[in-house]
C-alpha cells in the first residue's frame, strides 16, 4: 500500500495540531489538542472557554482577556460576534486580503511559545498514538514553560 496520497507530501497519516492562548509575553494559558482535519475557527471559543481566570485588581479577577489576537485560521464573523458578546475586542486578520495586517507584532509571541513546545521531543514528533496521552505531554509541556518563565523572573530578582 502506498504512504502517499494525492499530493507526495501528503503521507496520509493522521496528525494533530496545538492550539494555545498565551499572555503577552508567550506563557501559555490554555492548549487544546485537535487532529490535523480540524478547522481552527472552531477551537476559538473553547480555547476562550479554557482561559482560567486573570489576575487583575485585589478582589476583582479579570474572568476574561479583554482583548484576542488571531490568524485568519480563526477568521468568523459569527465567532466576532460571540467574542463582542462576551466582552472581548477580536483583532483578527481577514480572510482573502493581502498580508501586512499588523498583527505579526503580536503573533510572534504564540510562534514562539510553539517553538518552545516543539524543543520538547514529545511534542515536536507525536509518537504516542492516543490523544489524551499526547495532550498530557501538551499541558506538561506549558506547565515547564511556565515553571522556566517563573524561575527566570525570580532568579532576576
Amino acid at each position: 500500500r502506498p504512504k502517499t496520497g494525492p499530493n507526495p507530501t501528503d503521507r496520509a497519516r493522521p496528525g494533530s495540531k496545538h492550539h494555545i492562548v498565551t499572555d503577552a509575553n508567550g506563557t501559555p494559558l490554555a492548549a487544546i489538542l485537535t487532529g490535523a482535519n480540524v478547522n481552527d475557527v472552531t477551537q476559538l471559543l473553547p480555547l476562550i472557554d479554557a482561559i482560567p481566570p486573570i489576575r487583575g485588581l485585589r478582589g476583582h479577577p479579570l474572568q476574561r482577556p479583554r482583548v484576542v489576537y488571531a490568524d485568519r485560521g480563526y477568521d468568523s464573523e459569527r465567532h466576532r460576534r460571540a467574542l463582542r458578546d462576551r466582552g472581548i475586542e477580536p483583532v483578527i486578520a481577514k480572510r482573502r486580503t493581502e498580508h501586512g495586517s499588523g498583527l505579526g507584532k503580536y503573533r510572534w509571541v504564540v510562534e514562539r511559545t510553539h517553538a518552545w513546545l516543539h524543543h520538547f521531543r514529545r511534542l515536536r514528533i507525536r509518537f504516542e498514538r492516543r490523544a489524551d496521552i499526547h495532550g498530557a505531554f501538551l499541558k506538561l509541556g506549558c506547565c515547564l514553560i511556565c515553571w522556566n518563565t517563573l524561575r527566570r523572573a525570580d532568579q532576576s530578582l
